[in-house]
C-alpha cells in the first residue's frame, strides 16, 4: 500500500519567510559589541554600512538597527544559534564594555536569555528539530505581550485579512501563533501586565499574495504606509466584527517579486579567530546538514 501523508503539514500559507526585525538603537558601537562580540552574530557587509545603520545577518534572518531613540519589543525574540558555552562565554567578555546599559544574561535550562544595552530580550536556543524545524541559525519567532482577551481576535485576524495560517496554543487560547514561514512564527502571548506605550518598532515579511491583503486592509483604513511597488505598512491589528483595537506593531510587508527577496546572506563562524583560524571554517550554517534530514 502506498505510503500516506498528510500533505496539510507542508503548507504554508502566504506569508513564506519572516526577514527581519527593526529596532533603533542610539550607539551603533554598543549595538556591535552585543549583537556581534556577544551574540556572535554577523554584521551584513553590502548594505547599511555606514555608521547610522547596522543590518545584522542571523541565518537568513536580520536584525535591522537604525540609529535614533531607542526601541523596545514588548516581547522577546527567539534565536537559534548553536553552541550554548560559548555563547555565554561570549556575553561575559562584553558585560565589562557594556556596564551601565541593561545589558544581562542568564542560563535557563533550555535557553539563554540575553537583554540588549536597551532593554530587548533574546531568548538564545540550541538548533532543535522538534521545536524550530532545521533551522541551525536564525529567528523562528518573535512573541509580543497583548492584553488579557485579544489573542483569539488576532487569531482570526491574520488568516481572513493576510491569508496567514493561525492557532491557539496552551489549551487555555492565550497565546495566538501566526505561521510566517517555514519554522517561523509571530507569537501573541496575552500578559496581565500593562502594555508598554508602541515605540514604532517594526517587524517585516514576505508574502505571495500580495494585492489581496493590500485591498483588505485598504478597505479598513489600516495602511500605514506606501513605501514603492514592492511593499506597503500597516501597524493595527482590529476584531473583525467592529474593528475594535487589539494590537499595534508595524508590518513591513513586501511581495515575493521584492528585488531582495531570498538575497544571500553572509553568516560567520564566531569560534574562529586569528589565533585558532582553520581554512574552509570562515563561514556559518544556517540550517541543519543532509544527516539531519527528516525525511
Amino acid at each position: 500500500m502506498p505510503q500516506q501523508f498528510d500533505r496539510s503539514a507542508e503548507d504554508l500559507g502566504n506569508a513564506i519567510h519572516f526577514e527581519h526585525v527593526n529596532v533603533q538603537v542610539p550607539d551603533q558601537r554598543l549595538a556591535t559589541l552585543f549583537y556581534v562580540a556577544g551574540l556572535g552574530l554577523t554584521r551584513d557587509p553590502y548594505l547599511m554600512v555606514s555608521d547610522t545603520n547596522m543590518w545584522i545577518n542571523a541565518g537568513r534572518s536580520q536584525f535591522h538597527l537604525p540609529s535614533g531613540k531607542p526601541q523596545v519589543l514588548r516581547g522577546h525574540i527567539g534565536l537559534v544559534i548553536a553552541g550554548r558555552e560559548a555563547l555565554l562565554a561570549r556575553l561575559a567578555s562584553v558585560a565589562k564594555k557594556l556596564e551601565g546599559t541593561a545589558f544581562a544574561f542568564t542560563a535557563h535550562n533550555d535557553h539563554v536569555e540575553a537583554t540588549c544595552p536597551w532593554g530587548n530580550r533574546l531568548r538564545c536556543y540550541e538548533p532543535d528539530a522538534a521545536r524550530f524545524g532545521r533551522i541551525a541559525l536564525g529567528i523562528p519567532y518573535v512573541e509580543f505581550d497583548v492584553p488579557v482577551g485579544s489573542a483569539a481576535g488576532i487569531c482570526a485576524f491574520y488568516p481572513e485579512i493576510m491569508g496567514m495560517p493561525a492557532r491557539l496554543l496552551d489549551g487555555d487560547g492565550r497565546v495566538a501563533a501566526v505561521k510566517t514561514g517555514r519554522d517561523q512564527h509571530l507569537l501573541f502571548r496575552e500578559t496581565d501586565r500593562p502594555p508598554g506605550d508602541y515605540d514604532g518598532h517594526h517587524v517585516q515579511m514576505y508574502i505571495t499574495d500580495f494585492s489581496g491583503p493590500y485591498r483588505k486592509l485598504l478597505a479598513r483604513d489600516l495602511i500605514s504606509r506606501e513605501d514603492n511597488q514592492y511593499q506597503y505598512r500597516f501597524r493595527d491589528i482590529v476584531e473583525l466584527d467592529g474593528g475594535g483595537h487589539l494590537f499595534t506593531v508595524e508590518h513591513e510587508v513586501r511581495s515575493a517579486t521584492h528585488p531582495m527577496f531570498m538575497r544571500p546572506m553572509v553568516n560567520r563562524n564566531p569560534a574562529i579567530n586569528n589565533r585558532n583560524y582553520a581554512f574552509g571554517h570562515d563561514d556559518a550554517s544556517w540550517a541543519m546538514g543532509p544527516d539531519q534530514y527528516e525525511g
